[in-house]
């Protein structure tokens, strides 16, 4: 089996969309502008310096969705989609999505984003299989504001992409080729288990380790 794994933000999309997200939650009304936009702003600022402290994140994070009806906040994400996230899909992403699918690599998005924001954005690339942060839910499915499992943030994605290909009855061993796309040094774990790792719209860290170690560098939105 040949396995490809794209992260999202700034990857395939030319933005962050769990920042994006709280921007929009601001344009909602849905909270107070100045204080969500300075504690959005700052853990955002952890998330590019790869010091996030992801529980606290989806706790703040979540908190607005956590006080609205699950009809009100479907429909406010399809705004969000129509919004924000439609007319950033690029070309360039979707083709080279559908070229792994089309040579019948497994495709996986791969995002430290949540669920909630990112199930939508999977669909609109055609992407079936997606890990991201799983949300808890309590015994009416509201969202609590913790994390169930294994948040898939550095390390642990490489642990949640284990535990997918466990649930298909298979290992790391079993792919002949692993092609990784990021553009954060958060996803270096995962992009050392590639065998064709790809520092796609890099960040300069990553930049750096790509040109050290002789990985292949693309820019999707130049």
């Amino acid at each position: 089996m040949n396995l490809c794994l794209f992260d999202l933000d700034d990857t395939l999309l030319p933005l962050d969309s769990d920042h994006a997200w709280g921007e929009f939650v601001i344009s909602l009304g849905w909270v107070d502008e100045d204080s969500f936009r300075r504690t959005n702003d700052a853990f955002f600022a952890q998330y590019q310096a790869g010091q996030l402290d992801v529980h606290g994140y989806i706790e703040f994070a979540t908190r607005p969705l956590r006080e609205r009806p699950a009809d009100e906040l479907a429909a406010a994400h399809s705004l969000f989609m129509q919004r924000v996230i439609e007319p950033q899909l690029r070309d360039s992403a979707r083709d080279l999505v559908r070229h792994h699918q089309a040579t019948g690599d497994r495709v996986v998005l791969v995002t430290a984003t949540n669920e909630f924001v990112t199930a939508p954005i999977a669909a609109a690339f055609g992407i079936e299989s997606l890990i991201a942060v799983r949300l808890e839910r309590d015994a009416r499915g509201s969202i609590s504001g913790r994390i169930e499992g294994t948040p898939s943030y550095r390390e642990g994605k490489v642990r949640r992409v284990e535990e997918w290909l466990g649930e298909q009855g298979l290992s790391w061993a079993d792919c002949e080729r692993i092609t990784v796309y990021s553009d954060s040094l958060n996803d270096l774990p995962l992009l050392e288990k590639a065998t064709d790792p790809v520092a796609t719209n890099p960040s300069p860290a990553l930049l750096s380790v790509a040109n050290e170690r002789g990985w292949r560098t693309l820019n999707l939105f130049t």
